[in-house]
């Protein structure tokens, strides 16, 4: 009996990704399909990281297709491929670094360093090889939050390039890798602009799917670097549910948009607070804002964190809730977060490779 292969197609896009919003087959990860004597076999690739998903995938993709009439059996192998996206402008891109994520906040404690080595260690888990730089020039905290022991140096290779100390499997350069810990960086633009350039590009970085830098808040001299010289795939902004958090997290977002870096989408730290002793939920923040600036400007809400001790506890410990306890709610919470932003910019690269290209001829 033949088979027919629109339908081993049709069974294949049951499956909707909930990261894309697309199915497998329209949204270009169907890679190979072969039909012989009743056995099927097809292997698609998924365009962000997700070691912990592909394998549950499969399995769901094996029981659709076996279901189609005529199929005896079916090998279904799905991978994960990072790809780069495109970067603002006419920014030349980094040889080894395929997508760089500026993690953002328009104020100053709200979380934004914590979810930054929150979401490097999330897509380090899901397989993806990640590097963190701390830009944070004038309070970098990032060889803290990773558990590497005050006084670390980077080697020094060839005179010319620092070789980032690896924490947790990922790799990591911060200022405070090369001053100590209690010299205050009492510098003025020009110097910490230059300062942010020679750690990213004389940095021996791997080949690396995403180098995450954490920014220091506002939108000053730091982020004006980044967006002129860095090629800077999207930024993730990190807010609290407050008025004045929001208020500034705008700003945040419209000087990306202002210097045509996109938004991958608002992250919304301390929504709610439970109480340890009768389990009594307050919204000590107030409720609801994340969502709200999200929607104002079209983007996702990627995470709701609550307010918890235990996340401070252990990034002030050197082993953040992801390595710390993988297995709990607020590390699956982080886990989802990193496969949105993974999967919103293999969205930027499939719509780059998508375009058509315009030619003009004098015919």
């Amino acid at each position: 009996m033949t088979i027919d292969r629109s339908a081993v197609e049709a069974a294949l896009a049951q499956y909707r990704d909930p990261y894309t919003g697309n199915d497998l087959v329209t949204g270009g990860c169907l890679r190979e399909l072969e039909i012989e004597r009743g056995q099927v076999r097809a292997r698609l690739v998924l365009g962000y990281a997700a070691g912990n998903l592909v394998k549950g995938i499969a399995q769901m993709l094996q029981i659709a297709v076996e279901s189609v009439e005529g199929v005896v059996g079916a090998d279904i192998q799905v991978d994960w491929d990072v790809v780069r996206a495109p970067a603002q402008g006419s920014v030349p891109a980094l040889d080894r670094v395929r997508n760089i994520v500026a993690v953002a906040s328009g104020k100053g404690g709200v979380g934004k360093s914590t979810t930054a080595v929150n979401l490097a260690l999330a897509l380090s888990r899901e397989g993806a090889k990640v590097g963190v730089l701390d830009a944070d020039i004038y309070g970098p905290s990032m060889g803290l939050m990773l558990g590497l022991p005050e006084g670390t140096r980077p080697q020094v290779h060839e005179q010319k390039w620092f070789l980032p100390p690896v924490a947790h499997g990922v790799e990591v350069m911060s200022m405070a890798f090369l001053v100590d810990d209690n010299t205050p960086m009492v510098w003025r633009g020009p110097m910490v602009s230059g300062a942010l350039m020679q750690l990213l590009t004389q940095t021996a970085w791997s080949d690396l799917d995403y180098l995450i830098v954490d920014m220091p808040p506002g939108t000053g001299d730091i982020q004006l670097t980044l967006a002129q010289k860095v090629p800077v795939t999207g930024a993730v902004i990190v807010t609290t549910p407050q008025d004045l958090a929001l208020l500034d997290a705008r700003k945040g977002i419209e000087m990306f948009r202002k210097v045509h870096i996109p938004v991958l989408g608002v992250v919304e730290n301390m929504a709610v607070h439970i109480c340890s002793n009768c389990g009594h939920a307050e919204h000590l923040f107030g409720e609801g804002g994340g969502e709200r600036l999200a929607e104002q400007y079209g983007v996702d809400l990627l995470a709701s964190m609550p307010l918890s001790m235990m996340i401070r506890q252990q990034a002030d410990g050197g082993t953040p809730t992801v390595i710390a306890e993988p297995d709990c709610q607020i590390s699956m919470i982080y886990q989802d977060m990193a496969r949105h932003v993974g999967a919103r910019i293999a969205e930027q690269a499939r719509r780059a490779q998508s375009a058509p290209s315009i030619s003009i001829s004098d015919d």
